[in-house]
C-alpha cells in the first residue's frame, strides 16, 4: 500500500522515521514522572530494573539495558531475560553512591526466530530448508564479526565454518543431526555477539541515584544536647552528650539527631510550655535560629566549641553513630541575617517581619524568609552555604525543618549541588502535609521522609498505609522514616497511654518500616502528659526549657529498645520495605505481616496486639508461599523477644498476647529439619 502524499490532509500521520523496526519498549522501570527525576536504589546491592518490550507476531526478542555513571565514560550493557507479560528483567549493581543513567535498545533478533523455529520443526523438508535459512543468517553474523571492532578473525572463520558445514549437510544428513549442528550451544552463543541490530528500537535514558545503605535503612534518636546534663537546672554541653553516646549505642542506634545547635534569638523568645512572655532564665526554643553570638553558622556558646562539636562527632563515630543536624531555614528577629539582608524577609506596613504562622499556631519568635526576594539568587547561594558549612565539619545527615514551606525549585537547586559532590549524604523530609507535596520533596532529592504512622492507629489504617508506602509506585523514590513521638507531637494515642502502648508503637515502627526514629528519652521513660486535652504539644515541653531525664529508672525501655534494634540489625528482611506482606489474623485487635530478604535467606513474621489493656488471641492465615514454605511442611518461629520456640504447620496457627507482658511476637522463620519436629511444642 502507497503512503498518502505529505498534504494529504491535516489528520495525516507522518511515517516513522525507519518503518521496518517493529519492536516496541513502551516502559521502563523505574522511571519517575517520565524521566524528570531520579528513581533510588542503593550502592553495591542488586537492584532489578524492568523494561516493557514486545514485536508483532512470534520473533524473538534480544532485549539489553545498558548503565553508566555520570561523569565517566565506561558503559555497561547487561542481557535482559524475559518474564511475565512482556517484562524483561536485568539486575544492575551501581558500584558506589552517585548518579547514574540507564537505557533500554531491543530488536528483533533473526537467529534467535530462527533457531526457535528450528527446534519445534518436524517435518523433514522444512528442517532441510531451514538449515539453509540458518546458514545465510550466520554467514551474515561472521561479516559482522569481520566489520565489528570487537570481533576476531577467529570468530568469523569458526561462524563461516558452521555455515558452510549446514550447506553441505542441508541434503544429506540425518534430520536429527541436521538439528544437532543447527542448535549447537556453543556455536549459538558464538554468533549471539554478532547480532544484526539494524532495526534497533532504544528507549531514552532515565536517571537513577544510588545511595548509600543509611538512605534506606536507619534507626535515629532525638535528643536535646542542652538536657544532656547529669546536674539537674544546668544547661548541658556536647561533653555532656559524648558521656551520652554509650547509652544511645546500648539502644542500637545508628543516628543521633540534634535539633538545632545554632545561638537563640532573645527578641520575642518563648517561656515554658510556649507562653509568649520568657523570663530572664527562659532558654527559649532552638528553632528561634540567630542572636547576636551568631546565626546559622554558629554554636550556641553554651553548648561548646566548633572543637567539641568535632570530638562529638568523632566520638560518635567510633561507636558506629553519625549525626545528623536540623537544618531549620528560618531566623529569629535578632537573627544577623535581618539587618544585613532585610530584602530576604517579607516587610508588612507597620515596618515589622511577618513571623511565622500555621493556625492556629503562632511563631512569633520566628521570621520565614521570602523566596520570591528579587536577591533570590544570593539567597540561594547563602543557604546553601548553611548544609556546606556543616558537610565540611563532618556532618552529612541532615534533618529538615518544614521543607514543604520553601520553594521547590531552591530544593531540587540545593540538593543536586550538594549531591553532585557528595552523595553520601542523606536529607530527611520533615514534611507532615498533604502526600503529592511530600513525594514532590522526596522526587527532588530528599533521602527520606516523616511520614502519617504517627496517626496511623487501627488495623485497618495501618494495613492499608504501610501497603501504599511498600507497594505502590512511590517506592521507587519515597523512603518513609517513621516516628511515634516527636518534640511537636505527642499522639493522643500516647496521651496518658501505659507502658504497653510505647512497645507496641515501637515494635510496629521498627519492623513495618526499614528506617524509624524516636523522639527521647521521651520514648523510652514514656513522657505521656499533653500540655491539655486534645493537645498535641508536651507537658513541660522539652522546646522551651531544659529538661532533666532519670535515665536509670527501672522501667525504663532502654532495653527493650535495644533488643528491638539488636533484631533490626541482625536480620537482612527487616532492612528494606518491598517484601513487606499482610496475613489475615481473626482477630481485629491483631496485626500480622511478614517480611523476606531479597535472597530468600531471612523471613519475619510480626504480630502484634493493637489492644493496650487486654489479652487477644486469634489464628494467622500465614501465607506460607510468601514466606518461602512449601505446603504442608512444618516450620520453625522463634520470638526473638520472648526467645520462644514454637512448630507450626500449614497456614492457619493460634497465637495469643498479654500486652503486659509483650505485646508482640517478632519470629524468624525456619524451614523446620526433621531432627527438630519432636523438639518444640505448637503454640496454645
Amino acid at each position: 500500500m502507497l503512503l498518502p502524499p505529505a498534504d494529504a490532509g491535516v489528520a495525516s500521520i507522518p511515517p516513522p522515521e525507519d518503518g521496518r523496526v517493529r519492536v516496541i519498549i513502551d516502559a521502563v522501570v523505574p522511571q519517575v514522572d517520565g524521566g524528570r527525576f531520579a528513581g533510588k536504589c542503593v550502592a553495591n546491592e542488586p537492584f532489578t530494573l524492568t523494561a516493557h518490550a514486545f514485536t508483532d507476531g512470534h520473533d524473538r526478542l534480544r532485549v539489553q539495558l545498558h548503565w553508566q555513571a555520570q561523569g565517566e565514560p565506561a558503559r555497561h550493557v547487561v542481557e535482559m531475560a524475559p518474564g511475565f507479560n512482556d517484562e524483561w528483567h536485568a539486575q544492575v549493581c551501581f558500584p558506589k553512591p552517585g548518579r547514574y543513567a540507564f537505557g533500554v535498545t531491543a530488536w528483533v533478533d533473526g537467529l534467535r526466530s530462527w533457531r526457535h523455529d528450528f527446534n519445534r520443526r518436524v517435518d523433514e523438508a522444512d528442517i532441510r530448508i531451514a538449515a539453509q535459512v540458518g546458514a545465510e543468517l550466520i554467514e551474515a553474523a561472521a561479516a559482522r564479526a569481520e566489520a565489528t571492532e570487537a570481533g576476531t578473525t577467529a570468530d568469523a572463520q569458526a561462524l563461516r565454518s558452521w555455515a558452510q558445514q549446514l550447506r553441505q549437510e542441508a541434503g544429506t544428513a540425518h534430520p536429527e543431526d541436521l538439528k544437532s549442528l543447527a542448535l549447537d550451544d556453543k556455536l549459538n552463543a558464538l554468533a549471539d555477539e554478532y547480532p544484526d541490530r539494524q532495526f534497533c528500537a532504544s528507549y531514552p535514558e532515565r536517571p537513577m541515584f544510588a545511595d548509600r545503605l543509611k538512605a534506606r535503612f536507619s534507626s535515629w534518636y532525638e535528643l536535646f544536647p542542652r538536657s544532656a546534663s547529669d546536674e539537674p537546672g544546668r544547661h548541658g554541653t556536647f561533653r555532656d552528650v559524648i558521656k551520652r553516646l554509650p547509652y544511645v549505642a546500648s539502644m542500637g542506634f545508628d543516628v543521633l539527631y540534634f535539633p538545632p545547635i545554632h545561638p537563640i534569638g532573645r527578641e520575642k523568645r518563648k517561656g515554658p510550655n510556649n507562653t509568649l512572655e520568657a523570663g530572664p532564665d527562659d532558654v527559649g526554643s532552638p528553632w528561634a535560629i540567630g542572636a547576636a553570638e551568631g546565626g546559622h553558622k554558629s554554636i550556641h556558646p553554651l553548648l561548646g566549641t566548633e572543637a567539641d562539636f568535632a570530638e562529638l562527632v568523632q566520638a560518635a563515630k567510633g561507636l558506629g553513630i553519625e549525626i545528623a543536624l536540623d537544618i531549620a531555614l528560618q531566623c529569629a528577629p535578632d537573627h544577623p541575617y535581618v539587618k544585613e539582608h532585610p530584602q530576604w524577609f517579607r516587610w508588612r506596613p507597620d515596618g515589622t517581619v511577618q513571623y511565622a504562622e500555621n493556625p492556629p499556631k503562632k511563631y512569633q519568635d520566628i521570621y520565614p524568609f521570602n523566596f520570591e526576594t528579587d536577591d533570590w539568587r544570593n539567597l540561594w547561594r547563602e543557604l546553601k552555604s548553611i548544609f556546606d558549612f556543616w558537610i565540611e565539619r563532618g556532618v552529612t545527615i541532615f534533618r529538615v525543618d518544614n521543607p514543604h514551606t520553601k520553594s521547590f525549585a531552591f530544593w531540587e537547586w540545593c540538593i543536586g549541588a550538594i549531591t553532585q559532590q557528595r552523595p553520601d549524604v542523606i536529607f530527611l523530609a520533615e514534611a507532615f502535609t498533604r502526600p503529592k507535596v511530600m513525594h514532590r520533596l522526596a522526587k527532588l532529592g530528599y533521602s527520606q521522609s516523616y511520614t502519617y504512622f504517627t496517626w496511623r492507629n487501627t488495623k485497618a489504617e495501618l494495613i492499608e498505609y504501610f501497603t501504599e508506602l511498600a507497594q505502590g509506585p512511590g517506592y521507587h523514590w519515597f523512603r518513609p522514616n517513621v516516628w511515634p513521638n516527636t518534640p511537636d507531637i505527642l499522639n493522643e494515642h500516647l496521651h496518658h497511654a501505659p507502658r504497653s502502648v510505647f512497645m507496641q508503637r515501637l515494635v510496629l515502627a521498627a519492623t513495618l518500616c526499614s528506617s524509624y526514629g524516636i523522639y527521647g528519652p521521651a520514648y523510652e521513660l514514656m513522657e505521656n502528659r499533653p500540655v491539655k486535652p486534645g493537645s498535641e504539644e508536651y507537658l513541660d515541653s522539652e522546646k522551651y526549657q531544659l529538661r532533666h531525664w532519670g535515665l536509670e529508672r527501672e522501667d525504663s525501655l532502654q532495653w527493650f529498645i535495644g533488643l528491638v534494634n539488636r533484631i533490626r540489625r541482625e536480620h537482612p528482611a527487616l532492612h528494606d520495605n518491598r517484601s513487606l506482606r499482610f496475613m489475615p489474623i481473626d482477630n481485629e485487635h491483631m496485626l500480622a505481616y511478614a517480611k523476606r530478604s531479597a535472597d530468600g535467606r531471612d523471613t519475619i513474621l510480626v504480630v502484634v496486639n493493637l489492644d493496650p489493656a487486654n489479652v487477644q488471641a486469634g489464628m494467622v492465615d500465614v501465607h506460607l508461599q510468601a514466606l518461602g514454605i512449601a505446603p504442608d511442611t512444618d516450620y520453625s518461629v522463634h520470638d526473638l523477644l520472648s526467645q520462644q520456640r514454637f512448630t507450626w504447620r500449614n497456614g492457619r496457627n493460634f497465637v495469643q498476647l498479654d500486652p503486659n507482658h509483650a505485646p508482640a511476637h517478632i519470629f524468624v522463620v525456619r524451614q523446620q529439619r526433621r531432627s527438630e519436629r519432636d523438639f518444640y511444642s505448637f503454640e496454645g
